[in-house]
């Protein structure tokens, strides 16, 4: 009588390290949007200036480095307005930032739920990827603001036609973003001290990225090392193609393109393996 039965869905052990049934996570499709629904919604529900806050950072920081790096200090930004200048990169790594920060808790946020229902592990660090581009595209929009301001204000810069290019940087940058965090979410089942060093390595990376200046004031014996940085030739591009100034550099990209994949690749490796234990040291 078993053998006539015919079901809908059969649940398998995965016998293979690297494992990703797309086919399953396409059907999954409304559960990773009520994911990102629930992210978007639970992150600003109890606060008084609810999304407004997408905004308000961004300013903030830029007004900070401003008048720290920018005046202070004195840090040349290519001749370019300076809070323009340091908005655009701020936009461009607050994406990065946040999805790797949201996605490396996956695993410890939320061991109540996977250990109730079955639904596709890698459903829930996507869905975080996804509800991050509301974030971006909020603060993509308010540079823009900016950037028509200061048009009308005559300052010196030229967009160009590379910006068609910019959903690609973002896709490279959610890659990226994702890699890392699912690497780290799949170690921090086992060494929990890795949480308290993601929000201060990522504050410490930033200042490895070119953010707070240009890759043309980096000097030569140091450039190499910038660059390994595989944040840093987008960060680059995307300032490049919104305001004309920059490294934009083919080379440099592919070799972000290729990190991404690489790191994917490790990251849902190690996330398949954890994943089929993970309720034992949660």
């Amino acid at each position: 009588m078993a053998e006539n039965q015919n079901w809908t869905m059969e649940i398998r052990p995965k016998r293979h390290l690297f494992d990703v049934n797309f086919k399953e996570l396409w059907s999954y499709k409304d559960l990773i949007f009520l994911f990102v629904r629930r992210d978007f919604v639970a992150k600003y529900k109890q606060t008084i200036l609810g999304p407004l806050w997408f905004l308000i950072q961004p300013l903030l920081t830029t007004l900070m480095f401003t008048v720290v790096f920018g005046n202070i200090a004195g840090i040349s930004t290519d001749g370019l307005p300076k809070m323009l200048f340091y908005m655009t990169g701020i936009t461009a790594w607050n994406y990065f930032a946040e999805s790797l920060k949201a996605t490396s808790n996956t695993f410890v946020t939320n061991a109540s739920i996977f250990g109730k229902v079955y639904f596709p592990r890698l459903t829930m660090p996507i869905s975080v990827v996804i509800s991050g581009l509301i974030q971006f595209g909020i603060q993509f929009l308010f540079l823009g603001a900016f950037m028509i301001y200061f048009a009308i204000t005559g300052a010196d810069f030229t967009p160009n036609i590379y910006v068609l290019l910019i959903p690609v940087l973002v896709f490279i940058m959610a890659g990226l973003g994702l890699g890392f965090g699912i690497i780290i979410s799949s170690l921090t089942t086992k060494y929990r001290d890795l949480t308290n060093l993601v929000g201060f390595g990522v504050s410490l990376w930033m200042y490895a990225s070119p953010i707070i200046y240009p890759l043309s004031e980096i000097p030569e014996k140091y450039k190499l090392i910038i660059l390994a940085n595989p944040v840093t030739p987008i960060i680059e591009a995307f300032r490049y193609a919104l305001l004309g100034t920059g490294d934009f550099n083919f080379m440099y990209l592919l070799y972000s393109f290729g990190f991404m994949i690489v790191l994917l690749a490790v990251g849902v490796v190690l996330f398949n393996k954890v994943e089929q234990s993970f309720m034992d040291t949660v």
